[in-house]
């Protein structure tokens, strides 16, 4: 898609999110299963819900806009899940493991973060108010997260240290 103007530059980078969504939702259940914290295991598992409904919400989004959601591959996504998948297999199951993946889904949600609140500002732009507020409620959750996932970090890491 060669993009030209803000309303397909906006659509492009709500295109890139929905790949990005849906990479996320194969990877984490590899997350969960390869993590040893049961506090990191029910946090990957209730991000997996939680992507789900940001999912749902993307698929909303391009109902009020009448665009597909298909047709690009989040490349970015592809490589930060990449590295999360080295993680799994270049550390053995343990709490450095865990540091590890936990290191990995930050970046995840930070790259989240980001493009989100660049669509979130486009929209906004763009005199799309409701997409706006969507795309905000997702955001929301992707701090969230970011949040809960430096909250475990202070136990991991110190149990990773001592391991």
């Amino acid at each position: 898609m060669s993009v030209g103007t803000m309303d397909e530059l906006f659509v492009d980078e709500l295109k890139d999110l929905y790949s990005a969504e849906k990479q996320i939702t194969k990877a984490l259940p590899k997350l969960a299963k390869g993590a040893t914290s049961e506090e990191l295991k029910m946090a990957f598992q209730s991000h997996l819900e939680e992507t789900n409904g940001q999912i749902a919400r993307l698929e909303q989004i391009f109902e009020i806009l009448g665009k597909s959601p298909k047709g690009k591959t989040c490349v970015g996504m592809k490589g930060v899940l990449e590295e999360g998948s080295e993680m799994l297999e270049d550390t053995e199951k343990g709490e450095v493991r865990d540091a590890g993946l936990i290191s990995a889904a930050q970046r995840v949600e930070h790259y989240e973060m980001a493009g989100y609140g660049s669509a979130r500002d486009f929209a906004k732009l763009l005199g799309q108010s409701e997409i706006a507020a969507l795309l905000d409620e997702t955001l929301a959750e992707e701090k969230a997260a970011d949040k809960k996932l430096t909250g475990i970090s202070k136990q991991v890491n110190v149990a990773a240290k001592q391991a």
